[in-house]
């Protein structure tokens, strides 16, 4: 037995045809303050810091969209504008995602979505759920704090009575009880066989 579970995709179109070539791009100085060039230093550092999940073509499309989330030019982007993105506020996990997003510059920015990258392993994905839910950041979750990602993720699909059985049931052929605290591995132990799917599209022709 295991949980299909489901998420919005979020697409980062930019408003306008990406950079083709060379690739180059403004850039906020230290990844703040917009001033500076992306120069092929740059987006390599980028990438590195991304662990290679998006290409270079990927990255200058990305920082477009930045910048044009970054409405004031402020080097950072805030949670309200995070909103903006539609597929991002649709998103089941939207409302907690956003205390993981809000004064992101663009280095990190890039970094927080390489969890949505169709690159991205299972690993990293449920990762990043786990630390959206471990709010005390303690590096536990409870079975509680399980039920609720279940619940943004199954939506009205399941039940509570529902969700509360079907976790029950895969906490027990994991190896746990609902009296059992999950750190990170312990939590990819029991989802890595998830149907998640959480991508981010950025088009680069």
């Amino acid at each position: 037995m295991y949980v299909c579970t489901r998420t919005s995709a979020i697409f980062l179109y930019p408003l306008h045809p990406p950079v083709a070539s060379p690739i180059s791009a403004s850039l906020p100085d230290s990844m703040g303050t917009a001033s500076s060039v992306l120069t092929q230093y740059d987006i390599e550092g980028v990438q590195q810091h991304c662990h290679n999940l998006f290409s270079q073509h990927e990255i200058v499309s990305l920082y477009q969209r930045f910048c044009q989330l970054d409405r004031n030019a402020k080097g950072f982007i805030s949670a309200d504008e995070f909103l903006s993105v539609p597929e991002f506020a649709m998103n089941p996990l939207s409302q907690r995602l956003l205390k993981m997003v809000d004064g992101l510059n663009f280095k990190d920015f890039v970094a927080f979505l390489s969890a949505f990258s169709a690159k991205a392993n299972m690993e990293q994905k449920i990762g990043l759920i786990f630390n959206v839910y471990d709010s005390d950041r303690n590096g536990k979750i409870s079975f509680n704090d399980i039920l609720e990602v279940l619940q943004d993720l199954s939506g009205v699909f399941m039940s509570n009575e529902q969700r509360e059985k079907v976790l029950v049931q895969v906490l027990k052929e994991a190896g746990y009880t609902r009296e059992s605290y999950l750190m990170l591995d312990d939590f990819i132990k029991v989802f890595g066989n998830s149907g998640l799917k959480m991508e981010v599209e950025i088009p680069v022709d």
